[in-house]
């Protein structure tokens, strides 16, 4: 029986989903993607479940991109696009995930493995890890969002040379340029994403899922869209059980039990 290309595994309210694929360093493929989708989806109906990581399987990649055997043995537009479709629709799912995500990002993240990142919340690197979006090299541009994510995050000029290119950078230029928080040695990466995930599993799931709902949309609006949006979303909150829950925990001196409602 083949091995999953995903594994999930959960521990408390950190579920960890990797992709396991270390014969292709991790490549992609629909079929992988749309195994990916469907952990996604029976994650954040996971109501145990509050931070999702996802990192890589082996030490060497994290994403090594698009699985280039599979497109090229590709024939016709339609295989082409049904490839686009998918990348793209689960990337946007990944992005619009209510559930904060971690990126363990464990070594090489080049092509679509660059382009997941810039879908994720919070991006922790090993040391060892090289990002990148060398499509250019293969006659490609990076298509799976990152032409229109990476121009959003990072200084113009400089996505443009990243994909111009198609060069490598290591992952403290990566952190310098705003695509990465922290680079930690890699044999600690995994204890300080945990760390790091932990800590966000212990604020309110409500909380958060608004607060990213706030963040994601608002930031394709004018700010006279965006200021009132975020009104309505904080009205929410301030009716909720959890705003009284962290109010009366601090005035009492205790630490919160939230329960996202």
């Amino acid at each position: 029986m083949a091995e999953k290309a995903i594994l999930i595994e959960k521990d408390g309210p950190v579920a960890t989903l990797t992709i396991n694929r270390p014969k292709t360093l991790n490549a992609l493929d629909v079929p992988t993607l749309l195994e990916m989708e469907e952990a996604l989806t029976s994650l954040e109906n996971d109501e145990s479940v509050r931070v999702i990581v996802f990192t890589g399987s082996g030490d060497r990649a994290f994403i090594a991109g698009g699985d280039i055997s599979d497109l090229n043995s590709r024939q016709g537009l339609a295989h082409y696009q049904e490839f686009a479709e998918v990348i793209h629709r689960v990337f946007r799912r990944i992005e619009s995930c209510e559930k904060p995500t971690i990126g363990a990002i464990n070594g090489w993240a080049l092509g679509g493995g660059t382009e997941l990142i810039l879908a994720l919340d919070i991006r922790i690197l090993s040391e060892k890890s090289r990002l990148g979006l060398p499509e250019i090299t293969l006659g490609l541009f990076p298509g799976a969002g990152g032409t229109q994510r990476i121009i959003r995050q990072i200084p113009l000029c400089r996505a443009k040379q990243l994909m111009f290119t198609g060069d490598q950078i290591g992952a403290q230029e990566a952190v310098d340029l705003g695509l990465a928080n922290q680079v930690v040695p890699a044999e600690e990466l995994m204890t300080v994403v945990y760390e790091e995930a932990n800590k966000i599993a212990q604020k309110s799931p409500l909380v958060l899922k608004l607060l990213k709902r706030g963040l994601l949309h608002g930031a394709d609006m004018p700010l006279s869209a965006a200021l009132p949006y975020e009104q309505s979303l904080i009205g929410l909150v301030l009716d909720s059980e959890d705003a009284h829950e962290g109010c009366t925990a601090f005035l009492e001196k205790r630490p919160a039990n939230f329960k996202g409602k």
